[in-house]
């Protein structure tokens, strides 16, 4: 699925009524979920991670970062740290528990004890089947805030993060990243009778939500500094710890909009149908696995995965939790390596 692509089926998402299924008490409820959480038992830390477009600021020394990572098929991809996890018996990851149809738990379930699912949980399942083996308790998930991701990899307690993370060239500084696994952009979300109407002089004034340690703060600064934001405009202060909070103040009116990945923002409008997408995006945003520097064989490893998960797996994890909503794809975005 390319940008282009996504940009046009994103269009008038926030209007879907057929997926507005969570009301805003769920999406408050979703908020007092415990932190840390896991599929089975809670493991111990390692042993040992006019609307206006403008892409990401990227510096000259890291010109496409989602091109830098490492190709499958050289090096060794049966190293020490994934010989490590296989001798351990389950891969650690950290995900998000509130973004619905990505990394979410079911409101509705019947269970008292309902199992994280989503498009992101489908990949880490792949990866733990493929790296530790099809059985019982092979993987552990910790849910984490969105500016604990990159603490959580280098502290190693988790082996990555499979999480709507962005590849961007700061964060490769940081973490190493896969391969992009999917696409989406930067764009404005906000309620459905609101004046705004994208990333344009209509944020005037308006107080913008975005998570801490997100993309989003970086685009909405970089389009400060270049006046493609206007001045008025309030976010420096507006931020939250996970992006499903920004959902919440903007339904308590504590904020006007909300600016977060397209594909986010449009399942937070699948929330809440009195919410929608404003404007188109006006970034690009690669999603990849986020694992420790210096952990080059299980990098490899993953990308390997990825390889042959692009598929088929891909798009029949992509048909059960997006098609409905983001229309059809063309597939995965294309990879290219160092």
């Amino acid at each position: 699925m390319n940008a282009r692509r996504l940009r046009a089926s994103l269009r008038g998402w926030g209007g879907v009524g057929a997926m507005a299924v969570v009301c805003a008490l769920a999406a408050v409820f979703a908020l007092l979920l415990p932190v840390t959480q896991s599929r089975e038992d809670d493991a111990s830390d390692l042993d040992g991670q006019g609307v206006a477009r403008g892409d990401q600021v990227r510096a000259p020394d890291c010109p496409d970062p989602e091109k830098q990572s490492l190709a499958p098929s050289s090096g060794d991809q049966n190293g020490a740290t994934v010989q490590a996890i296989k001798k351990r018996g389950f891969l650690i990851v950290g995900v998000d528990q509130n973004s619905y149809r990505f990394g979410y738990r079911d409101p509705n379930s019947e269970s008292d004890d309902a199992e994280l699912e989503g498009f992101d949980i489908d990949l880490v399942h792949e990866i733990a089947d493929q790296i530790v083996g099809k059985k019982p308790k092979n993987v552990r998930f910790r849910a984490i805030p969105t500016d604990q991701r990159v603490p959580a990899i280098q502290d190693r307690k988790v082996d990555m993060v499979v999480r709507t993370m962005t590849i961007n060239c700061t964060r490769l500084e940081q973490v190493a990243f896969s391969s992009p696994y999917f696409v989406t952009g930067q764009q404005v979300l906000a309620p459905k009778k609101s004046d705004i109407t994208g990333l344009d002089k209509s944020l005037a004034d308006k107080r913008i939500c975005t998570a801490t340690g997100s993309t989003a703060w970086d685009a909405l600064d970089a389009a400060k500094k270049d006046g493609t934001l206007v001045a008025s405009a309030d976010f420096e202060k507006r931020t939250v710890p996970n992006q499903l909070d920004c959902l919440v103040r903007l339904q308590l009116g504590e904020a006007d909009a909300v600016v977060t990945d397209g594909a986010l923002a449009a399942s937070q409008a699948a929330q809440d149908p009195t919410v929608g997408l404003k404007g188109e995006p006006f970034t690009d945003e690669y999603y990849g696995v986020a694992m420790r520097k210096g952990a080059d064989d299980l990098v490899r490893r993953v990308n390997q995965i990825l390889v042959d998960y692009r598929k088929d797996g891909w798009q029949k994890s992509y048909n059960k939790w997006l098609a409905a909503s983001l229309g059809k794809s063309s597939g995965p975005p294309p990879v290219k390596y160092k």
